[in-house]
């Protein structure tokens, strides 16, 4: 999904995290995403950060690092689930092992036509890999 301004997604999903260094760590190495930017506080922790896979990106922070509305209120925010469009479920797959990702179930392929598979991050978040790719009417 792009912004109608064009270019960049249209849908990011936001997660705060205790520790948003070890959470950029395990996403990129284990799971494969892209560091766009990572913008710290003056104590060091992740102000902001933005990571990308396909088309999508996720941003995160420190969960106690903001001070606003938004971490007001995601301040008791349980754990979030958070599909990924990925070509090579078996290979994304083998990379999330090969870095210790907690797997909640292996590759398999679904009667929808998908292939995918479901982890878990460091602190409780749920992430789908799959080859499915929903389409977007324009």
């Amino acid at each position: 999904m792009t912004d109608a301004r064009g270019g960049g997604p249209g849908l990011c999903p936001t997660l705060l995290y205790a520790d948003a260094r070890a959470a950029v760590r395990q996403l990129t190495e284990g799971l494969g995403f892209r560091e766009l930017s990572l913008h710290e506080g003056e104590d060091g922790t992740v102000a902001y950060a933005e990571l990308t896979q396909g088309g999508g990106v996720v941003m995160l922070g420190s969960r106690d690092a903001g001070r606003g509305a938004f971490a007001e209120a995601m301040r008791h925010a349980g754990p979030a689930g958070v599909y990924v469009v990925v070509e090579d479920v078996d290979a994304h797959h083998a990379r999330a092992v090969e870095h210790g990702v907690e797997i909640l179930t292996a590759p398999a392929d679904q009667d929808y036509g998908s292939r995918d598979y479901m982890a878990r991050d460091l602190e409780g978040n749920v992430w789908s890999f799959g080859t499915y790719a929903p389409e977007v009417p324009a």
